[in-house]
C-alpha cells in the first residue's frame, strides 16, 4: 500500500516558506471548493508552522481574499484541555486567527477537549461530524482540506505509534492515550484523513529528518509511522517540507 501514486513533495528553505505556499494552497482551495459547492471544509491542525499559515490567512492580502462567510471550520485532533488553556489547538487556532476574521461562531467547530471524559467528547464530536455533513452509517466526512503536521516520531494527528486509535474500527473520532506523553488526547482517525479532497503536511526542523525519511523512504509499517497511513482515497497528498527536516531524504524525491 503506498500514497505515491497521489503525492507530491515540496521542499523550502524554512517554516516560514512553508507556511506562505500552504496559505497560498489554503486560498485555491477554498476559493475552487466555494465555486464547486457552495461551502469549504478545513479541518485545522495544531503546531508552530500552522500558527505561521493562519497569521497570514488573518491579515492582508489573503484576508479579503478568502470567502469567509462560505468557511467550516473543524478540527483534526486536540489536547485533553480546555479552550482557554494553553495546551489548546482550538485556543492557538482563535488567536492567531478565527478571532481576527469574520467567522460566526456557528461556522467554528471546535472538539470539546474539556471535557472530563475524552471518550465522550470523542462520541460528541463523531456525532457532531455526522450531523454536519449529514452522513448515513458507514460514510465519512469529507474535508475539503486537512492540514497535518508530523511528530518527531512519525504520528499525524493525534495518532501515536503504537496506539490503539490507529484501528478505528469504524469510528471517526476517538480519544487515544499516549503513555508517553501521559495524557489522552481526541482524534479524527485515518480513514477521516484520507476522505479529505487534500491532505497538507507541513514539516519542518532537523528533529523530524529521521522519522520524515523513515515514513516518505522506509517500508509501510504505520504502527511504527503512523503519518504513512495518509492516502487520500479519492483525493490528493501534498508534503511541505523545510531543508532541515528534508535533509535525508533522497534527492530526486521532491517534485
Amino acid at each position: 500500500m503506498s500514497a505515491k501514486a497521489n503525492r507530491e513533495i515540496h521542499i523550502f528553505p524554512d517554516a516560514a516558506a512553508i507556511a506562505k505556499r500552504a496559505s497560498e494552497l489554503f486560498l485555491a482551495e477554498a476559493n475552487a471548493a466555494v465555486a464547486a459547492r457552495g461551502s469549504f471544509s478545513v479541518a485545522l491542525a495544531g503546531g508552530s508552522t500552522p500558527k505561521t499559515l493562519y497569521a497570514l490567512l488573518a491579515s492582508e492580502p489573503l484576508r479579503s481574499q478568502l470567502p469567509w462567510d462560505k468557511i467550516k471550520i473543524f478540527f483534526g485532533d486536540e489536547r485533553h484541555a480546555g479552550p482557554t488553556d494553553a495546551d489548546s489547538n482550538y485556543r492557538m487556532a482563535n488567536e492567531s486567527m478565527l478571532s481576527k476574521v469574520p467567522l460566526k461562531p456557528e461556522q467554528v467547530h471546535r472538539i470539546k477537549g474539556e471535557n472530563p471524559d475524552t471518550e465522550k467528547a470523542a462520541q460528541e464530536y463523531e456525532a457532531l461530524l455526522r450531523e454536519q455533513f449529514k452522513l448515513a452509517s458507514g460514510q465519512f466526512p469529507h474535508f475539503d482540506l486537512m492540514l497535518i503536521g508530523m511528530g518527531n516520531e512519525g504520528h499525524m494527528l493525534s495518532l501515536f505509534p503504537g496506539t490503539k486509535a490507529l484501528h478505528a474500527g469504524g469510528r471517526l473520532v476517538m480519544h487515544n492515550w499516549v503513555g508517553k506523553l501521559f495524557t489522552d488526547r481526541i482524534t479524527c482517525t485515518a480513514p477521516v484523513a484520507n476522505n479529505s479532497g487534500l491532505i497538507i503536511f507541513m514539516v519542518a526542523g532537523a528533529d523530524k529528518a529521521p522519522a520524515l525519511k523513515a515514513v516518505l523512504e522506509g517500508p509501510y509499517e504505520p504502527e511504527q509511522l503512523p503519518s504513512q497511513l495518509a492516502n487520500p482515497t479519492h483525493g490528493k497528498l501534498i508534503w511541505l517540507l523545510d531543508t532541515t527536516a528534508s535533509a535525508m531524504l533522497s534527492k530526486d524525491i521532491a517534485k
